[in-house]
């Protein structure tokens, strides 16, 4: 399923510019996890790509920020840093405000077969939050999230803010590694793995469709602003679509 829609509702923001390192500019615009703060650094993102600004070869949105990555071989204003000069023209672009959603977000169902071999560590989750295994499944099938960025490996949605019950802790012991399609939550967000990774989240279960695909246009399944339905599928019909040569997945 999905659904697009635009907005331009304009964006009261707080910002801080801040070095990383000595070929990259940080825009914090807030401290924690948030909603509104991850609309911001979409928003942000999105101007920022259309300034084409000198020397900036990727401009990369996070939960909280935006980094501006740029070549060493940018040439600085006389008289000023790299830095500096840059850190001028982002703050130009930003004194005249921010429109949130400068593009389409999607609204995109994911199928999850819970529990059992795909989500070993749903019993665990249960008596951790005093809940039953169908409970819980409720709950996050009931949590429509937001993708706020793609991290850790390619393809791979960080997916927030998820029901308050699954504002669970890390593993205590990480896992070498989890299979592909793992869906894993710790500290009320989700990941959903494009491969075979390490893992020190708690893995709730595990979706048949690709995040990752190369021979796919483009090749990540997920992009940051994307809203998710998670659905609870049985393991016949996570079979099914697996099997299946039907296009999985949506691409706009």
């Amino acid at each position: 399923m999905l659904n697009s829609e635009k907005s331009n509702k304009k964006l009261n923001i707080n910002y801080k510019i801040r070095a990383q390192g000595d070929r990259c500019i940080n825009v914090d615009f807030g401290e924690a996890i948030d909603p509104e703060i991850g609309r911001m650094c979409l928003s942000a993102a999105a101007m920022l790509r259309r300034a084409q600004l000198p020397g900036v070869f990727e401009i990369v949105p996070s939960y909280i920020s935006v980094a501006l990555h740029y070549a060493p071989t940018f040439q600085p204003t006389a008289g000023y840093s790299a830095f500096e000069t840059l850190a001028m023209m982002v703050e130009n672009l930003l004194s005249a405000g921010l429109t949130e959603l400068t593009q389409e977000s999607r609204t995109i169902q994911i199928p999850i077969c819970y529990g059992g071999v795909h989500g070993p560590d749903l019993l665990d989750i249960a008596e951790r939050i005093k809940l039953s295994p169908e409970e819980v499944i409720e709950h996050h099938t009931k949590s429509i999230a937001m993708v706020y960025m793609l991290g850790f490996a390619p393809g791979c949605p960080y997916v927030a803010l998820l029901d308050p019950v699954f504002a669970i802790p890390r593993r205590d012991m990480p896992l070498t590694s989890v299979p592909a399609g793992s869906v894993v939550v710790a500290n009320r967000q989700n990941l959903i793995y494009p491969s075979a990774l390490p893992c020190g989240w708690h893995i709730l279960g595990a979706t048949p469709l690709k995040m990752f695909d190369l021979d796919r246009t483009p090749p990540a399944l997920l992009a940051p602003g994307d809203y998710l339905e998670f659905t609870s599928i049985c393991m016949e019909e996570y079979e099914h679509i697996k099997n299946s040569e039907a296009v999985l997945g949506v691409n706009p």
